[in-house]
């Protein structure tokens, strides 16, 4: 596979190339605002402690957008100490998993929370969480257009509230240090890393993002040649008439734009060959982060990191967190 994207020294340069909506916070702030009054209390199941020994995990179910109902898992280590937590946020097409695929940070030190992705979690996955607020209109197969007809009953926008619910949860959650948060995942996961440190600024602390996804998503639809961008791209191409709002929904959910209100230490990572998430989307973020920040660029990687990363992650961790 050839260099898809601009050289690498395009890609020191090059910004974001989506415009900012002059409301972006204020409309953020409305829809938060809205989300934390309609939240009831956050439930924990205790889960198969025959299973996981000294590791305790717990069944979660809490408040994400309006007020519905998401899952996640909780994993603490035994300790006489409040804990860091984790929040991890899940790929494009996967839902939560099970308890045992998250043991790497808990084996660490870390006490984790793992956020399902609500209408996900039937591709490589599973899930728990069905999407309660389904927009209205026609769709791709997939979820990238779903209610994209409005920012308001954006697929995104309510999958970007669960993310900063989950991190007011996190500091909820029985022997976690509440000012040691963090947060991570890989492509839409790394996007949900990213909203969610944007959106709880004062309570992220550290920011982990692997070649993320929904990135200066006016040029990722236009370059994007695979699945997920090529939903809105094909979309389109039957719906031409809806381009102009449909950009203007993206706006809102541009992962670049909201990268400007981060305060986390931050560690993303690139792949020069990644023909899912373009490098010079993952550039345009990583610009944007005023915080102290590093960047992992892997010159022939594709949609993934090298194996050595998850070291570089538990060294940016136990720095920071």
């Amino acid at each position: 596979m050839p260099v898809i994207d601009l050289s690498e020294e395009e890609l020191r340069l090059h910004r974001v190339t989506t415009p900012e909506p002059a409301d972006l916070d204020e409309w953020w702030a409305a829809h938060l605002a809205k989300t934390t009054a309609a939240a009831t209390p956050t439930s924990l199941t205790r889960h198969e402690p025959e299973l996981y020994g000294p590791l305790e995990v717990h069944d979660v179910e809490f408040s994400g957008a309006h007020g519905h109902r998401v899952r996640g898992w909780f994993l603490r280590p035994r300790s006489d100490e409040p804990l860091p937590v984790v929040v991890t946020y899940i790929g494009y097409g996967g839902g939560r998993g099970l308890p045992a695929q998250h043991t790497l940070l808990p084996s660490a030190g870390y006490a984790v929370f793992v956020m399902d992705s609500r209408g996900q979690g039937g591709q490589w996955s599973v899930g728990a969480t069905g999407d309660a607020g389904a927009g209205t209109g026609p769709e791709h197969p997939g979820v990238m257009t779903r209610g994209i007809s409005s920012p308001d009953d954006y697929y995104y926008t309510r999958l970007f509230l669960d993310a900063a619910r989950a991190v007011d949860v996190a500091a909820e959650l029985p022997g976690v240090d509440p000012g040691r948060i963090g947060v991570t995942g890989g492509s839409q996961g790394g996007a949900l890393a990213l909203a969610a440190s944007a959106l709880r600024p004062g309570q992220v602390k550290v920011c982990h993002s692997d070649v993320p996804f929904l990135c200066d998503l006016h040029r990722a639809i236009h370059i994007g040649t695979t699945r997920p961008y090529t939903e809105i791209s094909d979309f389109l191409a039957q719906h031409d008439a809806l381009v102009p709002t449909v950009l203007r929904t993206l706006q809102y959910v541009d992962c670049a734009l909201l990268a400007r209100r981060i305060t986390a230490a931050s560690l993303l990572s690139v792949g020069l060959m990644d023909e899912t998430c373009p490098p010079s989307t993952v550039y345009a973020a990583y610009h944007e982060i005023s915080a102290p920040k590093e960047m992992t660029v892997s010159r022939f990687g594709k949609h993934t990191t090298p194996t050595s990363h998850v070291e570089t992650q538990l060294r940016h961790f136990r720095d920071h967190l």
